[in-house]
């Protein structure tokens, strides 16, 4: 399981996405869990980072699951419309 930190917004981005693709790329199975139940903090680059790293993964034959995804960052993925895009578990 990959884990996002308590705080992702634009500064924190670039680096979250490059250890999360590292991170992909040694997890063995068919499903990327990403827990993104520490977020307090984040902004529109949340999503773009696990968006991108939705697409790393279904480049790998992975499935893409985020686990415990704020409410209010899954409200911005509906008013952006990549809501369906963002397989999300309980």
């Amino acid at each position: 399981m990959l884990v996002l930190p308590s705080e992702l917004t634009h500064e924190q981005a670039s680096a979250c996405l490059r250890m999360l693709v590292q991170g992909l790329k040694v997890l063995k199975g068919p499903e990327v869990v990403v827990d993104a139940s520490a977020l307090a903090v984040f902004d529109s680059s949340a999503l773009a980072v696990l968006l991108e790293c939705r697409r790393e993964a279904l480049s790998d034959r992975k499935a893409f699951v985020v686990k415990g995804l704020p409410a209010a960052l899954a409200g911005m993925a509906g008013l952006y419309g990549v809501d369906g895009l963002l397989q999300v578990a309980d």
